[in-house]
């Protein structure tokens, strides 16, 4: 197998998909740079996001790291041309802002090749882990599903970037399902607290809800409350009546009290 470090500059350029694309390499006798995509510092770093919660799915960071011929900017040339030049520095620990050129001098079993395979059997074993599907996904179907988007592209002529190609695996998810739903299964108490409730549609839902033999017992009381005070509003007006009563009494007792005017007799 050819030795990649025989590669040690190459010059990039930004396409219209805003990706970038290799326009020339110091080895061009191995490395055609037809449709040859490179990860840029910014997807470097999303993917490094996005395996990490593959880590406790058996993820291997030197497996991503071996897959990748990293380079810096070595010189801005202009008209979107920018020269690289090869480093030896982590991708996950270095602070400087690195390239990442797959390696697929063998498109088959090369590095490139073994973290495709094995971050697929990451992603599935997350996923059948945290998601009870009717049955459980496996990698061969997840592989087939995101190869035929690929050829999909391919007969449109369109080349596959690198990052597309890592993120169609990373952000996999089986058709139904939402990839911002991606939680732990319910805990063994809620699963039990579901199951003893039946699921109901909007029609039967309605229904129930104008039964009147299910309104609570609290209603029932507030309308014997409302029944009893209707019932005493006859009586308040009585004691209305009996104070008015009163007050005349005491009228007329006060003018019995008062002194009586002395009429003049006729004359």
């Amino acid at each position: 197998m050819p030795k990649p470090n025989t590669l040690d500059w190459c010059i990039v350029r930004l396409g219209e998909d805003h990706n970038w694309w290799v326009a020339e390499t110091s080895d061009p006798v191995r490395w055609d740079v037809d449709g040859l995509s490179i990860v840029d510092p910014r997807q470097i770093q999303h993917l490094i996001e996005l395996v990490d919660p593959l880590r406790d799915y058996g993820f291997d960071q030197d497996l991503f790291e071996a897959a990748f011929i990293r380079f810096r900017i070595d010189k801005d040339l202009g008209n979107g041309g920018v020269r690289l030049k090869r480093v030896k520095e982590s991708l996950f620990e270095s602070e400087e802002k690195l390239f990442g050129l797959p390696d697929i001098l063998d498109e088959e079993n090369g590095p490139y090749a073994d973290l495709l395979d094995h971050l697929t059997r990451c992603r599935v074993k997350m996923l059948n882990d945290l998601f009870n599907f009717e049955s459980k996904l496996s990698v061969d179907e997840v592989e087939d599903e995101i190869r035929e988007d690929q050829n999909t592209n391919f007969i449109q002529g369109k080349a596959v970037h690198t990052f597309e190609e890592l993120t169609a695996i990373l952000d996999y998810m089986p058709a139904g399902y939402d990839s911002d739903e991606e939680a732990p299964a319910k805990g063994i108490e809620e699963e039990e607290e579901d199951d003893d409730l039946p699921e109901l549609d909007e029609a039967e839902e309605e229904k129930l809800k104008n039964d009147e033999s299910l309104k609570w017992d609290e209603d029932e009381d507030d309308a014997a409350k409302d029944d009893e005070d209707g019932e005493k509003k006859p009586d308040g007006d009585d004691d209305d009546d009996e104070d008015d009563d009163e007050d005349e009494d005491e009228d007329e007792d006060e003018e019995d009290e008062r002194p009586k005017r002395k009429t003049k007799g006729k004359r």
